[in-house]
């Protein structure tokens, strides 16, 4: 059964943007029937960019000369019909916390304000390779290690739909560019859910893969959150993020938990869901959530059934400290490892709060370490076994809209107390731990006009499953054509 649109806020596109505001698709075709070129989208997105970021503080460095000259050389590929690169004059952002040769990688950090890499990340490569034009670099918290992408290097990070919401992160910058209409794609990472958070509090969708399709080498070393983290896409629509990953997910040596597995390309299928079995959980048996979401995530359950998927009750618990006992001693331990060579004096240029995460990891043992990381196998066989039965798992994205811009979270969900770090966002860092893919879908919107988003969790190197479920729901209930209206 055809359902109606998602209900929220439609504004219509600036013309002055209207190129920056397309799809990678309809980019491609355009380039292909000529009525346009890679030139004259990319001075549109220069201008988008310049006109977020002045709003949303999104760009940390530009590198708008060299997008120029990348336009001009895809331009004349699809002039001669030379065309070799799956994203020919396709723009895309780069998260901040990953490396482009001759370009700052600050990574959030005053102490590193001054670092320029010498080499590209393999994703960057890839990119290159594929014919896509880089465009600037974007905002993250230091080191990645919160859900805003607020930074003491580069400032507050707000959201296009409200300009006094933060934008989520830590791939904040790159959520709210591609929302915002810079352009149509983003590479983001994601260690706690700093891909999905952000693509649901700015109304876009998001996908961390399996851990390891997507190589991170050469990167920042110790690595930060190092055997929680994936790099990944956000777009606005499933086909484009299903064509971005279809580019950057290959097996890379210098990575040592690369997967080796085959190059492929993704092709989403919008048909109905007959035959998915999917296990729904608004709450993973422990999670606060806030009523607006809970009442969307019904809804989503609801449109899924009328795509004849059929839905059950996801009954098995994941345990309830999984955030103190499993998340912290892993998470911190790591992120205190990466910086255990700063001086004093640089840690002192840090917020508190990344301070006292830092403190807190370098106070557990090793054998806390090795401990968590026995509890965390016993939840990756928990996930094991609920996909024996389920072809896929959904829950909320995040458990509150977006919160207050310049804080680190909420404390208190529906009159629950929660970790104001993390508590807010219990559906996305157990994924991390598991390994499991994962994709944040845009369903709809509070009463305040927030976007809100579910999530789709697939069995390891299941992605083919979560753009399935993901482009039917788009189909049914498309979202691509809700814009922010930037307004305060």
């Amino acid at each position: 059964m055809t359902q109606p649109a998602i209900s929220g806020p439609i504004v219509a596109a600036k013309r002055s943007f209207d190129l920056a505001r397309l799809s990678a698709t309809d980019l491609i075709a355009g380039y292909r029937s000529g009525r346009f070129t890679p030139v004259d989208v990319i001075e549109e997105v220069i201008g988008a960019l310049r006109a977020t970021d002045a709003l949303c503080n999104i760009v940390v460095t530009e590198m708008y000369d060299a997008a120029r000259t990348d336009a001009e050389r895809a331009a004349s590929a699809w002039t001669s019909g030379e065309v070799a690169g799956a994203l020919t004059g396709v723009p895309v952002t780069i998260k901040d916390l990953l490396f482009v040769a001759g370009v700052g990688a600050y990574a959030g950090a005053p102490t590193l304000a001054g670092f320029v890499p010498d080499q590209d990340s393999a994703v960057v490569s890839a990119l290159r390779s594929a014919g896509a034009v880089l465009t600037c670099k974007t905002t993250t918290c230091e080191s990645g290690y919160k859900l805003t992408a607020d930074s003491p290097l580069s400032g507050i990070t707000r959201n296009p739909w409200r300009l006094d919401r933060t934008s989520g992160g830590s791939s904040g910058g790159a959520a709210a560019a591609v929302a915002a209409g810079c352009g149509p794609l983003a590479i983001g990472t994601d260690a706690v859910g700093s891909i999905r958070v952000p693509a649901s509090f700015c109304g876009v969708f998001g996908l961390k893969p399996t851990f390891g399709l997507v190589p991170r080498s050469p990167s920042f070393f110790p690595p930060s959150w190092g055997s929680l983290a994936h790099t990944g896409p956000i777009g606005r629509t499933v086909a484009d993020v299903a064509l971005l990953l279809g580019v950057v997910a290959q097996y890379d040596q210098r990575d040592a938990v690369s997967l080796p597995v085959e190059k492929r390309q993704f092709r989403p299928l919008q048909s109905s869901l007959a035959g998915l079995r999917i296990a729904a959980s608004l709450d993973f048996g422990f999670a606060a959530v806030a009523p607006s979401v809970a009442n969307a995530f019904t809804e989503v359950t609801n449109v899924l059934a009328d795509l004849d998927a059929e839905i059950i009750e996801l009954k098995t618990p994941l345990g309830t400290r999984l955030l103190e006992d499993v998340l912290q001693p892993i998470g911190f331990t790591e992120q205190a490892a990466a910086v255990m060579n700063r001086e004093a004096a640089d840690m002192a240029l840090s917020e508190s709060e990344f301070r006292s995460v830092v403190a807190k990891g370098r106070k557990f043992r090793g054998i806390d370490y090795v401990e968590a990381l026995h509890k965390r196998a016993q939840l990756r066989g928990r996930f094991l076994e609920i996909f024996k039965n389920v072809d896929a798992v959904i829950t909320p994205t995040v458990a509150v809209t977006a919160f207050e811009a310049g804080t680190i979270g909420v404390d208190t969900i529906d009159g629950q107390q929660v970790d104001q770090h993390l508590g807010w966002s219990p559906f996305s860092w157990p994924i991390n731990l598991a390994g499991l893919p994962a994709a944040t879908v845009p369903c709809g919107f509070d009463a305040e006009g927030m976007p809100i988003g579910f999530q789709i969790i697939a069995p390891w190197l299941g992605e083919s499953t979560i753009f399935r479920i993901a482009a039917a729901f788009e189909q049914v209930r498309p979202w691509a054509g809700h814009w922010p209206s930037f307004a305060q």
